[in-house]
């Protein structure tokens, strides 16, 4: 219970109807949620508009209601406060709501198009390794230290972080850990959250479907380090073009890292293989069981953050040898055959092409590279051409299938992907809309030695059709059919 008022703190208020001094049990934006004594934040969604259930809400027993415009019929016993921006309203509300977990917390926000999901799992790793309580916030899973509860999104809703970071005081959480993705960030998610530091892995095709265009997807991971406080750091990949425009405007103290030019912290690879990287990092050799040069870039970030929130370098060397892939990245399973099943969550051009081109600089040649691929409906259409393409010019055989279609036609989707494949690879290629069936047909086709890319799922263990989950682990599946092929 917190009085209206506290929980008000810092929000820009446009108009008050009612006293601010009554109590807040809860607060939701959820009108399915809403008891006796809740606020009602009236969120304008892309699916629904929390205004059109304000009514609904105070029958339900909301006695206070934060909302962009006033209903034209107010209740006398209902106070109504409202503002320009219900999502930006309702982060700074969670956070007071909460106590402003944030604060008590060493928070460090990792952003970028490919690389967060790893990088804040291996951060999470490294310092319970390092005999830290530890918080992570990620597409895969939520940990308050030692309990794990199960993720929905890269960056939850407001309300849903500042709980969870409050769980973490409660269990003395030094160090969190954080996926923020740009929906995040466009969407207020994060307003109002202290960050200790902000890490800026790379930036490629994603996510257009929302943002309409580059430059402004671009922009709002920028507005990130944009609002980083002076007592942060910054840590890009300058490697990417795009590192130094995060840097631009921001207050926090800047750091960079790269593989390829000079920068604050460098590495060199020595070995890359299917065991992992041999890495040479401040003149120091490092063995991790990480695999391919998107893995040099993200353990190089690890290390930089670590030693910039105050570990030591040997000790951080040492616990970066002993981490753990994470699931759904490059994971791999080797079958009495010799066949070799990699599962990892590319669903971009961009990532994909970095996951091919590292199996191929790895690989002999003397073996097949059979890729099986599909593209998430009601997603980014723009990208699934290239992604044909990029699939069918570095693999000597592609299988596209299903990913998600969602509420969109497995063969449209197909259909988009296919047109991206150039003449000369068309040979290649082979559509299978089942999954299933596209990785059994993959496990049938390859012979010992062969490599068998999965693409696109990772971690994920659902397939999403017409608005229903069906359980569909790529993982599981592959073992299975493999197990088959062994008798």
């Amino acid at each position: 219970m917190i009085a209206l008022k506290d929980i008000l703190y810092k929000v820009t208020l446009n108009a008050v109807v009612g006293s601010t001094s009554i109590n807040v049990y809860a607060v939701n934006f959820d009108s399915r949620k809403i008891e006796k004594d809740h606020l009602f934040v009236a969120i304008r969604g892309l699916v629904a508009d929390g205004h059109d259930y304000i009514e609904t809400a105070i029958k339900k027993g909301a006695t206070s209601v934060v909302c962009e415009s006033l209903p034209k019929k107010l209740d006398d016993n209902v106070t109504y406060v409202e503002v320009d921006n219900s999502n930006k309203a309702l982060a700074i509300i969670a956070s007071n709501f909460y106590e402003n977990p944030s604060k008590n917390i060493r928070l460090v926000g990792v952003t970028g198009t490919n690389g967060k999901t790893t990088v804040t799992s291996l951060l999470y790793q490294l310092f319970k390794k390092a005999g830290y309580k530890v918080g992570l916030l990620s597409t895969v899973k939520i940990m308050v230290d030692e309990t794990e509860y199960k993720a929905t999104h890269t960056t939850p809703d407001s309300l849903t972080i500042n709980k969870y970071l409050s769980e973490m005081n409660a269990e003395g959480v030094e160090f969190c850990f954080m996926e923020v993705s740009s929906h995040g960030i466009h969407q207020y998610r994060t307003e109002g959250l202290h960050f200790e530091g902000g890490i800026f892995t790379n930036l490629s095709h994603d996510h257009l479907d929302y943002h309409k265009t580059f430059a402004e997807y671009r922009d709002v991971k920028k507005k990130f380090f944009d609002e980083l406080s002076s007592e942060a750091f910054a840590l890009v990949n300058v490697d990417d073009k795009n590192g130094s425009v995060m840097l631009q405007n921001t207050k926090a103290k800047k750091y960079t890292y790269a593989l390829k030019q000079y920068a604050d912290y460098k590495t060199q690879i020595l070995e890359n293989q299917f065991g992992g990287l041999l890495l040479k990092v401040d003149d120091n050799e490092v063995w991790t069981r990480l695999i391919g040069n998107f893995n040099a870039y993200n353990v190089l970030s690890i290390y930089a953050t670590a030693e910039l929130l105050g570990l030591e370098k040997v000790e951080i060397l040492r616990l970066i040898s002993d981490l753990e892939s994470v699931s759904g990245r490059f994971q791999y399973v080797v079958s009495d055959e010799k066949i070799t099943a990699i599962i990892d969550y590319a669903h971009t051009p961009d990532a994909l092409k970095n996951v091919l081109e590292t199996i191929n600089s790895i690989r002999t040649k003397n073996e097949e590279l059979i890729t099986v691929v599909g593209c998430g409906g009601d997603r980014d259409k723009t990208k699934r051409p290239k992604m044909g393409h990029i699939a069918s010019a570095l693999s000597t055989k592609v299988i596209f299938t299903s990913d998600n279609p969602r509420s969109e036609k497995p063969e449209d989707v197909l259909s988009e992907i296919e047109s991206g494949v150039e003449p000369q690879n068309f040979k290649k290629t082979l559509t299978i809309e089942d999954r299933k069936q596209a990785i059994k047909a993959a496990c049938q086709i390859a012979q010992p030695n062969d490599i068998i890319l999965i693409a696109g799922k990772g971690h994920e263990t659902y397939q999403e059709i017409k608005g229903e989950r069906f359980d569909f682990d790529d993982l599981k599946i592959v073992k299975e059919f493999l197990k088959q092929l062994q008798k």
